[in-house]
């Protein structure tokens, strides 16, 4: 299992010799005239350097030593379509250790900085493969080093969960993760599995996983004892058939991301816990496997959630949002001052905004502000989607308080958002319906599990809940 203690990547020891990494806007910059001499210019001439962010030279000194690394910021159109620029060049420099040029404003050096270090995570099962090899980083100047190296062992742990396959990574395997987070943060642990989710009254946890041996349960992390009372709950299906409403096969062959929300809030729980924020902070998860066999719950039946609240079901492939309704119906019970909801919900939310961006709902314009804000500052895009009330009676069947799948397919985002709300008990609200998947490899991001939205949230939290 991942260990972010040992296993996040961190900077490198401070060092007198740090080779320079400067970065410039292109060929032309005149800063070159002052850090180089004629003879690396002609050099940096004479090699290139092409203009798209990220692209560098490797510049000599005259004992054959590297002098510096050149890199191309690109053009501002460039820059704005590209992030963690500077963790292709990690991967691509000869060992040592580098240092950033201050050039940058603390925003880009902070984003440099993490992409640097996330460049040195991979996920690879191959027998031959390789640890990546990524040149060492001191912490750049004016940035905070620990904070960086905290979202970094988040991040990693979040896409380590999600990575890992479904035959490694079932329910009891999600709780081990949780309990040793908790472990980690001197934080507590309670977990409800099996029948026992009858007893404790989170009866749709229970329908949705008691069709798979894999014993479904629900996973309650408590950190701090001071501050803002902040509920983070995600959504930890382990792997999603679709029940009795089977995927076909090409829709199954990534549900082992389906635990993405759980991935996501476990992180954002490690980096705020390793910066120490004055919250309490609590971290529900439903952990279950939506599986085939004779006892899987089926279209048609009608089940009683935490709350009172009646769903009919008419679609056993929109499982996610009943084992989170027993969450936040749990999670509003204590009335935090925020519940925030992190889920690979629905495949609408993908084809709205692609697999870049967080669509997140909240009633809260102060709050939408705030995240926004962050997001942009610290370069993890999102997008507010609205609670559309007209959209309600979508989710009203008629012969229950609620549809687990309106027909029609129309808003599915926005329907199963305003399902959420509903058991939340009007307490503030924040839902994030992530992809949690990077389809193609990107500077600092290969191909995989990668978290979306965290590193917002932190920053909101950093600063204190908006009022």
């Amino acid at each position: 299992m991942f260990d972010p203690d040992t296993q996040a990547p961190r900077f490198a020891d401070p060092t007198p010799d740090a080779i320079p990494v400067l970065p410039v806007t292109g060929i032309d910059d005149p800063v070159l005239a002052d850090r180089l001499s004629p003879a690396q210019r002609t050099w940096l001439t004479a090699t290139g350097l092409k203009g798209a962010p990220g692209s560098h030279t490797v510049i000599p000194a005259e004992d054959g030593r590297i002098a510096c690394v050149v890199v191309a910021l690109g053009t501002p159109e460039a820059r704005a379509r590209t992030r963690f620029a500077l963790g292709a060049v990690a991967a691509a420099v000869p060992g040592g250790t580098y240092r950033l040029d201050d050039r940058l404003s603390s925003d880009d050096r902070a984003e440099a900085a993490l992409g640097w270090l996330l460049a040195g995570y991979r996920y690879d099962h191959r027998k031959d493969a390789a640890a990546p090899t990524v040149a060492g980083l001191v912490v750049p100047d004016g940035i905070d080093g620990r904070r960086i190296e905290s979202i970094a062992a988040g991040e990693c742990l979040t896409r380590e969960l999600i990575n890992t396959p479904a035959n490694d990574m079932g329910p009891a395997e999600l709780e081990a993760a949780a309990r040793a987070l908790a472990v980690r943060h001197g934080g507590k642990a309670r977990v409800t599995t099996g029948d026992d989710l009858v007893a404790e009254n989170l009866p749709l946890v229970h329908a949705v996983g008691r069709a798979s041996d894999r014993a479904p349960r629900l996973i309650d992390l408590r950190f701090g004892g001071t501050g803002p009372a902040v509920t983070l709950v995600g959504k930890g299906v382990v792997f999603d058939t679709g029940g009795l409403n089977l995927k076909p096969g090409s829709s199954m062959a990534l549900m082992k991301k389906d635990m993405g929300g759980a991935a996501t809030v476990l992180g954002l729980a490690e980096m705020i816990c390793r910066l120490r924020r004055d919250l309490r902070l609590r971290v529900l998860i439903p952990a279950v496997e939506n599986s085939v066999a004779g006892n899987a719950f089926r279209p048609g039946d009608i089940l009683t959630a935490r709350n009172g609240l009646t769903v009919e079901i008419n679609n056993t492939d929109a499982e996610g949002r009943l084992v989170l309704a027993d969450a936040l119906a749990l999670a509003a019970e204590e009335t935090p001052d925020l519940i925030v909801s992190m889920a690979t919900l629905t495949g609408a939310a993908r084809v709205a905004v692609g697999p870049d961006l967080a669509p997140f709902y909240t009633d809260s314009d102060a709050l939408a502000a705030a995240l926004s804000e962050a997001a942009a500052r610290v370069r993890d895009p999102v997008w507010r989607m609205p609670f559309h009330a007209p959209y309600e009676a979508l989710i009203e069947p008629g012969i229950a308080d609620l549809d687990n799948a309106p027909s029609g397919g129309m808003a599915g985002s926005i329907t199963a958002a305003l399902f959420l709300r509903r058991f939340t008990a009007a307490r503030p609200y924040l839902h994030f319906d992530i992809y949690g998947w990077q389809p193609s490899p990107a500077p600092a991001r290969p191909k995989g599990g990668v978290g979306q939205g965290a590193r917002a949230l932190l920053d909101v939290l950093t600063q204190g809940l908006p009022g």
